[in-house]
């Protein structure tokens, strides 16, 4: 009878490589981007409201849109990134301002 454990098997069980590695998920960060209409109350607002920004934070990175032309206002995963963007136009147009939010992969 032939030792089967010289061929890889061991009492009738299958050996499986598994592999425990999990890749870190992509992540993309958040912009929002200056225009000549949108008011920088309603920016504030929008950082508070929909990225949970304390009033000091929410008024340095609106102040970073004005300045710079464009703020970051974090990053998350594509799921999260997408979301929060789509908050962000939503609201944007029913206050119908031409705010601009987008991502970009990190």
């Amino acid at each position: 009878m032939p030792d089967f454990e010289d061929n890889g098997y061991t009492n009738g069980e299958i050996l499986e490589e598994v592999d425990n590695d999990i890749a870190e998920p992509d992540m993309y960060r958040v912009l929002l981007h200056n225009d000549h209409y949108t008011s920088m109350d309603f920016v504030v607002e929008v950082l508070q409201t929909i990225f949970s920004k304390p009033l000091l934070e929410a008024i340095k990175v609106m102040l970073d849109v004005h300045r710079k032309g464009i703020g970051i206002v974090g990053t998350f995963t594509f799921d999260v990134a997408r979301t929060k963007t789509g908050q962000v136009r939503e609201m944007a147009e029913a206050r119908e301002f031409p705010l601009r939010c987008t991502y970009e992969k990190v």
